[in-house]
């Protein structure tokens, strides 16, 4: 039997895919020091889009949040996520940027990074990054970004083992199943590969429960002697989000396996989760019916919602399965790109966009002409020689074709943005001038979050104004009126 470790995904993928990365640092500053003693050796935290979204919609400094929750967490190593080529979900980021962004990750305290390539062709940027990170006293985990096609074989993935593990500044490598889409038999029939080719790195494994099947996959994981497995805090697990750690320490102990996880304090987090969501509005996991429709597409939990609303703003909102049959096709004429970002958001909006004007490739997104002609990388398999057609006629595919993207250097970058220090500047990069301007005049991160939403404050408001009230009590269940003479 073996000994289990537990990365925590709460405040990061379980974020991501459930509220959106719109948790503000109040919202997990109360209950990080009860995270930080539950025993996980990791906790995932930040990633671009993150950033991104504090500014624009929360108008909060992610720097001086990440600073907050980093020194709230001083027995585990935070972590962050990034694509190895960008920064901005559907570009590319010159090398000098990304290499900045580790660095200064790192000088904030961040501990560890995961770095992927969803075509897992850009080995060199990979490798680049590591050194980068590893040069700060940070590990790294490269990402082998799991999909199903006639391409993703087993092989595959063994190969690409070990091509991004034989850098001696990658530390892990991370079966990363962003679709949920893996099946115990496929996880059997992987794993002794890419751990045989991995050069005696350990690997994790990263599965989102869409389909259900994400905890038998790990028990499959731990089976075949990988050691690592990703959960989240109930409120923010299953649905589009990964297994929750109670279920998940409840299936290792049934078979006999051991973690060092407190889960005297799993209770009291989840409990907090479950008032924030609440107070914000924000929806809870809830376990899923196996679907094998999801195979087929490949759809990330958290972007079919965003699919649905692309439809109901063209009022096609019950077309839904049509797009997503239209996103099976487009992936396999686009040479099955894993749908990982940025590829499974280039692919949904091309299969929106063929399904409300009845073109198909009437229309062609710049990052898809781009993408054709190798801006991301080789693509894993050829385009579909009528489609590869359709894009080099493209009006705009004079300006791409036999082009690389721009990689201007930090000096350059540093002249387009102005005299701003190198925080502000990778905030520039990222959301226009006004939402910083926003963001600073809306002073310093709040260091808790109102445990009630503005309805509940309105019915606590009516009950103490009751004659007979004379005890309220806020539950973890609620509001609870209690009379007292």
């Amino acid at each position: 039997m073996a000994r289990i470790e537990i990365i925590d995904q709460t405040l990061r993928d379980g974020n991501q895919s459930l509220w959106g990365m719109r948790m503000q640092a109040g919202m997990a500053l109360p209950v990080c020091d009860l995270i930080d003693r539950t025993g996980y050796s990791v906790v995932d935290f930040v990633g671009s889009s993150m950033f991104e979204v504090m500014v624009r919609h929360a108008r909060e400094n992610p720097w001086e949040g990440l600073d907050l929750v980093v020194q709230s967490l001083p027995r585990v190593r935070v972590r962050a996520g990034m694509r190895c080529h960008g920064i901005i979900t559907m570009s590319v980021t010159p090398d000098d940027l990304m290499d900045l962004w580790v660095q200064r990750l790192c000088e904030h305290g961040v501990r560890s990074f995961w770095i992927h390539d969803p075509l897992h062709v850009n080995v060199d940027k990979l490798h680049r990054l590591a050194r980068v990170a590893n040069g700060h006293g940070a590990e790294v985990v490269l990402a082998l970004m799991y999909s199903v096609s006639p391409v993703h074989t087993e092989a595959f993935y063994a190969d690409a083992a070990r091509r991004l593990s034989a850098s001696p500044h990658v530390d892990r490598l991370i079966l990363y199943d962003m679709g949920g889409i893996m099946t115990p038999e496929r996880a059997r029939a992987i794993i002794p590969g890419v751990v045989a080719a991995s050069n005696g790195k350990p690997v994790e494994v990263h599965s989102h429960n869409v389909t259900g099947l994400a905890p038998l996959v790990y028990l499959e994981a731990v089976n075949a002697g990988l050691s690592i497995l990703h959960t989240c805090s109930r409120p923010l697990a299953n649905g589009s989000s990964l297994p929750s750690i109670d279920m998940t320490l409840r299936n290792l102990r049934l078979h006999g396996h051991t973690t060092g996880i407190d889960e005297s304090l799993l209770a009291p987090v989840a409990e907090h989760f479950e008032r924030v969501a609440r107070a914000a509005g924000f929806p809870t996991g809830v376990p899923v019916e196996y679907d094998a429709w999801m195979v087929e597409h490949q759809v990330p939990g958290g972007m079919t919602g965003t699919l649905k609303n692309q439809l109901a703003q063209h009022g096609m909102g019950e077309r839904l399965d049509e797009v997503l049959m239209e996103t099976a096709r487009v992936r396999r004429e686009l040479g099955y790109p894993a749908m990982a970002t940025p590829f499974s958001q280039l692919v949904g909006v091309l299969a929106v966009m063929n399904v409300v004007t009845g073109r198909r490739y009437g229309s062609i997104p710049d990052e898809v002409i781009q993408y054709a002609y190798g801006w991301y990388g080789p693509p894993v398999a050829p385009l579909d020689p009528e489609v590869m057609d359709r894009i080099d006629s493209h009006p705009r595919a004079r300006d791409f074709r036999g082009t690389r993207p721009p990689n201007p250097t930090l000096a350059e970058i540093r002249r387009q943005y102005g005299n701003v220090d190198d925080d502000e500047l990778i905030l520039r990069f990222l959301v226009a001038e006004d939402h910083i301007e926003a963001m600073k005049r809306a002073g310093p991160v709040r260091r808790d979050y109102p445990a009630l939403g503005s309805s509940e404050l309105q019915r606590v408001h009516d009950m103490m104004s009751a004659s007979t009230a004379r005890y309220l009590e806020v539950a973890a269940d609620g509001l609870r009126l209690e009379l007292r003479r």
